[in-house]
């Protein structure tokens, strides 16, 4: 969980746009319009760990634009690596994400 005071999209027009330009550069299953098929535990449903860099949009652009293009499909490495790669990073912080 997130334990930083966060801006959800509707309140903040910067964050908005960040999160607009962003959605551009993900493969298309990080849409939004997917959430609603992702399978989370309860304690974080309500958690973004995009929004947690809220209070700086400027940053959540620059952090997440770089994770966008680590996982550009040119790249040598295939999707299920990446994927395999962001899982076994996950489970050893113990993190949902």
């Amino acid at each position: 969980m997130t334990w930083i005071q966060t801006l959800p999209p509707a309140a903040s027009d910067a964050v908005r746009e960040v999160l607009h330009k962003l959605v551009a550069l993900y493969p298309k299953e990080y849409d939004p319009a997917h959430r609603h098929e992702r399978v989370l535990p309860e304690a974080v449903k309500s958690d973004s760990i995009m929004l947690s860099h809220s209070l700086i949009p400027q940053a959540m652009y620059h952090a997440f634009a770089t994770f966008a293009s680590l996982m550009d499909p040119g790249l040598p490495l295939s999707r299920r690596q990446h994927e395999m790669i962001a899982t076994t990073v996950s489970a050893l912080n113990r993190c949902y994400y």
